[in-house]
């Protein structure tokens, strides 16, 4: 009875155990999260992103943040667990060893008469003859009197004495910690029991199972869909442009699952008439063109309109429903994009290479969603090759401002930014109209912008030249700095309701051929990491060359700084393809901000393979800055005639490539026009 007491006490504790277990280490690796995640949210400070409300810290905010169903069930938790310890401190006593000295109050080792004496005052006062209550006589049947037996007992005083029990040597006594009507075995005691073993046991185990293969076949890695994947990997083609490259981001099985409920068929309607401007419609055809469109799937239809309402700022004038869903959306856009990025730069020719021209899309697409641009500001225009676009994203602007400051010879976005701070401020107030706070809030905007520098080299590990066939490293150094000398923060998005962090997508590429060579996302949100790879990746580069162990402490000491300083190391390697002299290019794109991505040329040489080994000198010749020279200057040119005309998609069949190719005169040696690869997008060689 005893041993199912003590059983029963401890059940408690097993089930604090149990829950404490997986809840503290839990508990505490979201607090850690959430404490680093706050120290990196280095916003922008200008009025507009104030005033969006993004990063206000009212207490509703803050509840509206917190009262997620993950943080909701770790509170309730808690609570359960604190209960649990109230309970086990105060209401569940644990039961009492059996001591006979102490019942009696005597010091072990007493006297017989002093455990007569003792027994006698305990009588007076627990006897039933002396005291009528029931807990009284309960007390010193089970406890006075046991007690005085076993110390007045030679026998049982011996045994006490020795084993520290009255009947001797005890032997092992396990139990389980369950609750004492669970032990009985009887009747609807033992269907319980029964049932708690099964469902602990095997149900619940099942049941997790179940849903982990049931989550891992419907999402990938990334937390997208399988079908998503596999959508966006069939519309992928080697030329898109960003208005094509949104047509197949809309396919997303994420969105095509938001209900379009009947009450959303008039706000959409409204909508369209909104940003029919910006759907590629036929305006010679117009009745025609919007029938086509409503008859497209519901899903799809909602999907479009409400991006290109978050590109032309129109969701002030949406239903809550509908914004509802908008926000939703814009919510799964970060992941889904950068899903998009990987099925236009994963391996698509016989070579390994990806496509370039889908993946500068992806990139302009993310762009103009976060900084709610529309695509059809970035047509150039004047001297700017991004159009208007870049200034859209600075607050207080708008496509009047900008052909006002255009009358001042500021055409073009990178004329505004090389400007003094004090002529920038002159020419906002005075030309643009601009208050003295107005003229601030662009100037902070400006030194949040980031400015991006690289040093790229490519080469054989150990060997002088590149043959054809040789596995190549290439190794870039990618530096970020902001005037305000923040190397983490976020951008500037006022139009986009969720934080995002900047990302970089560093791309080796041959415009020519329209081929990724290497590809590599780069984050300078998390400095450790990058301190690690950038350590690990020097010293098996020193290592392989035969340098000795004191030059590769110095270079990882000087990598280390580097990227404290602000840069990230990439490495990557492409296969070498055959003999000839290749105009690379190398761009660093930014997710997050326009006008802000980086490209620089870079003429790599590959040699011959030799039977006898013997390779030529340096094969790369790496064009510092942004200047590019010979082809790729051209294949700006084209790319302005190209995105000049954002309505039209790029054509992807043999016939166009080849009437493509004539009326360009591009020379692409050794392409096969069944590779996969589009060369409308290429230049002269």
């Amino acid at each position: 009875m005893a041993a199912s007491e003590e059983n029963s006490a401890l059940f408690p504790i097993f089930i604090l155990t149990i829950m404490a277990l997986p809840l503290v280490p839990y508990t505490i690796h979201r607090l850690f999260r959430a404490a680093s995640k706050k120290t990196k949210s280095i916003h922008c400070p200008c009025a507009v992103c104030l005033r969006s409300g993004k990063y206000r810290k009212s207490i509703f905010k803050r509840i509206s943040n917190f009262s997620t169903y993950s943080n909701l069930t770790v509170v309730l938790l808690w609570i359960v667990m604190v209960g649990l310890v109230y309970y086990i401190k105060h209401v569940n006593n644990e039961v009492q060893v059996f001591e006979p000295f102490s019942i009696l109050g005597l010091e072990p080792g007493a006297s017989d008469s002093e455990i007569r004496k003792a027994f006698r005052k305990l009588s007076i006062l627990y006897h039933p003859d002396k005291n009528p209550d029931p807990e009284a006589h309960k007390y010193f049947v089970e406890y006075i009197s046991k007690a005085h037996q076993a110390l007045t007992d030679p026998i049982s005083r011996e045994n006490f004495e020795k084993y520290g029990h009255p009947d001797g040597r005890q032997g092992l006594q396990m139990g389980i910690a369950l609750p004492q009507f669970l032990l009985n075995i009887d009747g609807a005691s033992g269907g319980v029991l029964l049932l708690g073993i099964v469902g602990v046991c095997i149900l619940l185990p099942l049941i997790m199972a179940v849903i982990y293969l049931s989550r891992s076949s419907k999402y990938s890695g990334n937390y997208v869909m399988h079908h998503t994947v596999k959508t966006y990997y069939y519309f992928m083609k080697p030329s898109l442009a960003p208005s094509k490259v949104m047509d197949v981001f809309i396919k997303a099985a994420e969105y095509m699952e938001i209900p379009v409920p009947r009450s959303d068929r008039e706000p959409l309607q409204k909508l369209f008439l909104l940003v029919r401007s910006e759907l590629n419609l036929d305006l010679k055809n117009i009745k025609q063109e919007q029938a086509k469109f409503w008859k497209q799937h519901p899903p799809l239809v909602k999907a479009e309109l409400l991006i290109h309402a978050q590109l032309t700022r129109e969701s002030g004038e949406l239903s809550p429903a509908l914004l509802r869903d908008l926000r939703r959306m814009l919510e799964l856009a970060p992941r889904l994009l950068e899903e998009l990025m990987k099925m236009a730069i994963i391996p698509h020719t016989s070579q390994g290479h990806g496509w370039l021209r889908p993946a500068i899309g992806v990139v302009e697409l993310s762009q103009s969603i976060v900084q709610a641009v529309p695509l059809s500001a970035r047509k150039a225009s004047g001297g700017s090759t991004e159009g208007v676009a870049p200034f859209l994203q600075l607050p207080h602007f708008s496509e009047a401002i900008v052909k006002k400051i255009a009358r001042k010879k500021v055409r073009s976005f990178e004329d505004l930014r090389d400007m003094t701070p004090r002529e920038r401020a002159d020419l906002l107030t005075q030309v643009a109209g601009f208050s003295p706070a107005e003229s601030e809030d662009v100037e902070t905007v400006l030194e949040m912008m980031p400015t991006i520098t690289m040093e790229i080299t490519c080469e054989t590990e150990g060997e002088e030249g590149i043959q054809e066939g040789d596995i190549a490293t290439m190794q870039a150094w990618v530096t970020l700095k902001r005037r305000n000398g923040l190397t983490v923060a976020l951008p500037h998005a006022p139009y986009f309701p969720f934080q995002k962090e900047e990302n970089y997508w560093l791309l080796l590429a041959d415009p020519v051929s329209n081929e990724v060579w290497v590809s590599q996302k780069i984050s300078f949100t998390d400095e450790a990491t990058a301190v690690t790879a950038a350590s690990k990746a020097i010293q098996e580069s020193k290592e392989g060359s035969g340098t000795n162990l004191k030059e590769i402490s110095v270079a990882v000491k000087a990598a280390v700084e580097k990227v404290k300083a602000g840069s990230r190391l990439v490495m990557g390697k492409f296969r070498a393809p055959a003999e000839g002299n290749y105009n690379l290019t190398c761009y660093c794109l930014c997710d997050s901000w326009i006008g802000c991505d980086f490209k620089m040329s870079m003429k790599v040489r590959v040699l011959k393979r030799s039977r006898a080994g013997m390779r030529g000198g340096a094969g790369v010749v790496v064009e510092e800055g942004p200047v590019v020279e010979d082809g790729v200057e051209e294949e700006e040119e084209e790319e302005e005639e190209e995105y000049d005309d954002y309505e039209s998609e790029y054509s992807e069949d043999e016939e166009e490539v080849k009437d493509v190719k004539k009326s360009t005169d591009v020379v692409a040696n050794g392409q096969d026009s069944g590779s996969g690869s589009d060369d409308s997008g290429g230049e002269e060689d």
